[in-house]
């Protein structure tokens, strides 16, 4: 089949957008795995508490980060229309939402102690969590920065910066945590803790770096971000707010059913719980590849939307999704193929201790190999519709799918029907 020089400008504009949002999401990932290790050295105490509470900040954080995507989508259309003005009002307007966000994020996260003892955490892991969590809000302002800087690099079609920024933080976070775990250079042992001010550090430098990048650099020299900063203009914020709810909403019921599909691993038993912890990472690296195409198809919708060009919109939609497909098409015949390979860069298959994971793991992936397909084509289709200021729909079908057809089906066919963890993956 040829593709259309139409379909072909917008397939290269794609990738080399989308190219360097997926690096940096990976970085992101990488970082997190770089925190989970350093736990596991500590004690297995520290590993349970801090994914603990590991997993109570990723909930909040990800709903935040989906409230700060409208940035992109909003600053996309301006910047199509040819509204720098109104570009760079909306790009300061999600600073001010970042900031705004990561102080009530953060109230929530030091009082949270309360709710967890009340879903039945041990007092042990909820003491452990307290502590990963005594300096990891700080983190949020200087994150959620970087998201909104990130929207806004992105929607100007110059997503390389985040990259570098990104990777270097994960090289960053891995030299200071290693220094403040073992105590080195003087510096002292400051445990869970530790990790969370290094992960702290790490996201306000990253946000400072890109924020002196974007003003140093004369690419950005018609966005004056630093001009007139600091007076809130609340006609951008409620703007942002109210694209962004949705998005924050269709993140958190996605993230929930995920956090539904481990409860439901964890009443089978750990055998059950740690092959899906396996298999969802393998997943996850995978599903990074359709999540940053889906975020560039938005901001080429949106450029393309804001300058009234509706042929273009339709051809960034149709290239996205059907490049995404393939892509994830190939993805799913490596974890049909190549799933022991995989699971064996986590577990040793000589030990036999892990013989029971592996096997459920190798099942479990080949489930994943008939879901990624579809999975990555909703994404980009979401993407799709968000980058026509539409969200509402987005979060409709995925409260609808995840939570009215997929939660019900996944413990129906787990517990009802007797498919135990297969089941809850189908």
């Amino acid at each position: 089949m040829i593709m259309q020089p139409a379909a072909r400008t917008e397939l290269w504009a794609i990738l080399r957008l989308s190219g360097p949002l997926i690096a940096s999401q990976l970085a992101h990932m990488l970082m997190v795995l770089t925190d989970t290790l350093m736990m596991a050295r500590l004690s297995p105490e520290a590993l349970a508490g801090g994914g603990l509470g590991a997993a109570t900040y990723s909930f909040v954080a990800i709903f935040c980060i989906g409230v700060i995507a409208a940035v992109g989508t909003l600053v996309a259309i301006r910047h199509g229309a040819g509204d720098i003005e109104g570009a760079t009002r909306l790009a300061q307007a999600g600073l001010w939402l970042a900031w705004l966000m990561a102080l009530a994020a953060a109230l929530l996260l030091w009082n949270l102690k309360p709710v967890l003892l009340m879903f039945g955490q041990t007092e042990t892991n909820v003491n452990s969590a307290g502590q990963f969590l005594t300096l990891l809000p700080f983190a949020l302002p200087g994150y959620l920065s970087f998201m909104a800087l990130r929207g806004f690099t992105s929607a100007i079609g110059k997503a390389t910066p985040v990259m570098v920024i990104s990777l270097g933080g994960t090289v960053v976070n891995y030299l200071l945590n290693h220094a403040l775990i073992e105590g080195m250079f003087g510096l002292p042992k400051l445990g869970l803790m530790g990790i969370g001010l290094v992960t702290a550090i790490v996201a306000n430098g990253m946000a400072l770096a890109l924020m002196a990048y974007i003003r140093s650099n004369r690419v950005y020299a018609a966005y004056p971000l630093s001009t007139g900063l600091l007076h809130l203009n609340t006609q951008y914020l409620r703007e942002l707010w109210r694209l962004g709810l949705p998005i924050g909403g269709t993140y958190a019921v996605e993230v929930g059913l995920f956090a539904f599909a481990a409860l439901c691993m964890g009443t089978m038993g750990s055998t059950q719980l740690a092959a899906h912890q396996i298999a969802l990472q393998i997943v996850s690296v995978a599903f990074m590849v359709p999540a940053g195409m889906s975020y560039a198809v938005t901001m080429r919708i949106g450029q393309h939307y804001g300058a009234g060009q509706l042929l273009k919109v339709r051809t960034a939609g149709r290239v996205g999704m059907g490049f995404g497909g393939a892509v994830m098409l190939g993805f799913a015949g490596v974890l049909w193929l190549y799933s022991d390979p995989l699971i064996g860069l986590f577990l040793d298959h000589n030990d036999p201790a892990f013989h029971d994971v592996i096997v459920l793991a190798v099942s479990l992936l080949a489930v994943a190999a008939w879901f990624e397909l579809f999975d990555g084509v909703q994404t980009i289709a979401m993407g799709c519709i968000r980058g026509l200021k539409d969200a509402k729909t987005t979060f409709l079908v995925g409260l609808g799918c995840y939570w009215l057809i997929g939660a019900p089906a996944a413990w129906l066919m787990a517990f009802t029907l007797g498919w135990g963890p297969t089941g809850v993956w189908w």
